[in-house]
Parts: C-alpha cells; structure tokens; sequence
C-alpha cells in the first residue's frame, strides 16, 4: 500500500503528482482513496522489488510512504463511511434478474 501527500502549489509539483500517480496505476496498483493506492503481490520478495520501484520514482518533494500488509489483514479491512460496491451475488432467490 502506497500512501503520499504530495505538494502541488507550482507547476512543476503538479507534473510531479500526475507522474507519480500514473507510474503508481500503470505498475498495477490501484486507488482505494485520492492519495492512497494498493497493489496485490504474491509474496514478500516481489513486495520488496515493488517498494524498490517506488523509491526510485517518488517525487523529490512531499511525502511518501508504504505499508506491506497480508491479503487476510486487508480482508478485515472494515468500511465505516458510504456504501461498498460488489458484483458479487448474494442473494438466494431461485430467480435473478441482472
């Protein structure tokens, strides 16, 4: 999990933010919120190659910071605010119109 609190008051800062962010979904992770993203990686030894990547392409300002958490911890991950969105089908009704 990648979380950053980048400046954006010049130009440049704000190039840097979209970099960042770009670099951030197009090696795979995801937005869970604004400046929070996520990725999914098989073990511990491609998590430390991906936070290697990270470093190399943060922003020379702001802050930058990563959390490795297992896939059971993120599964008790609880939503206080707002709705959960899921496709999954959880009804038992015999009939189901989609």
């Amino acid at each position: 999990m990648v979380m950053f609190d980048l400046p954006v008051e010049s130009s440049a800062n704000r190039k840097a933010y979209r970099v960042f962010r770009k670099f951030l979904l197009s090696t795979g992770f995801y937005m869970m919120q604004e400046s929070i993203y996520a990725k999914l990686v098989l073990n511990q030894t491609e998590a430390n190659k991906v936070m290697a990547y990270v470093r190399c392409q943060k922003p020379p300002e702001g802050l930058v910071q990563m959390l490795v958490i297992t896939e059971k911890q993120f599964a008790k991950m609880e939503t206080l605010v707002g709705e959960v969105a899921t496709e999954v089908v959880t009804s038992t009704d015999r009939l189901l119109v989609l």
